[in-house]
């Protein structure tokens, strides 16, 4: 599903002529098998958010390759890339990252409409995925009328609506009390075991991190040997 290959990055600080070279990953090979929980771990600063960053194509690598699916993402134009995610990547964020005028509804139904999608196919589809989140009862609640729990729930389902084969997730349970927290865990993992989707899981909590079949940890922007568990 993804192969990384002597990856590494860094950021460029100060003006022309006074840059300061920042670097932040440092030759990061690994593989996520397809329908894998791998859960990325480390403390703030390590790399890992930054190499969720470059699977995602929001930054490119300075040196190595990416490959999803066989497709060599790290060289797709910011265009092409685009057109990946949308057709193989759901996203799920610590903050939600919700359209606040939108209801739960619209909120699921913005891929899809971005997409192109009819609206008799878009409604079968976020009817399918409501059901699947629980969240049936409060499509027409906007996202201030949402607990947290629910709020996460909405944008799990959006990163569902367009059947993606990974789904990245960022911190997905930061922002959720303990009660909440296992509940979205338990989604992620059925979602995992009924259709197959492949999770990449950047956290520093360790309870978040067991859910995963493997976890690899990292550590001043490298893979820490001996540590990455089945």
């Amino acid at each position: 599903m993804i192969q990384i290959k002597e990856l590494s990055h860094h950021f460029e600080l100060g003006k022309k002529g006074q840059k300061t070279i920042l670097p932040v990953l440092k030759g990061i090979t690994m593989e996520v098998g397809k329908g894998e929980i791998v859960s990325v771990v480390g403390k703030s600063g390590s790399g890992k958010s930054t190499l969720l960053n470059l699977i995602s194509g929001f930054i490119r690598p300075t040196e190595g390759e990416i490959r999803i699916d066989s497709e060599l993402v790290s060289d797709l134009s910011e265009a092409k890339f685009a057109d990946f995610r949308l057709e193989h990547i759901g996203f799920i964020f610590q903050s939600f990252q919700l359209i606040p005028s939108m209801t739960a509804y619209q909120n699921i139904e913005l891929p899809l409409t971005l997409k192109g999608e009819d609206e008799k196919k878009r409604k079968e589809i976020v009817n399918r995925i409501l059901e699947k989140v629980g969240l049936e009862d409060f499509q027409d609640h906007y996202p201030s009328e949402l607990s947290g729990g629910q709020q996460q729930r909405v944008s799990i389902a959006r990163a569902l609506v367009l059947e993606p084969t990974l789904i990245l997730a960022d911190e997905p349970t930061g922002s959720l009390d303990s009660e909440t927290e296992a509940e979205i865990l338990e989604i992620i993992q059925k979602l995992n075991r009924e259709l197959g989707i492949t999770f990449l899981i950047i956290t520093h909590d360790e309870e978040v991190a067991q859910i995963g079949n493997r976890t690899i940890s990292i550590k001043d922007g490298r893979i820490m040997e001996g540590v990455t568990a089945v």
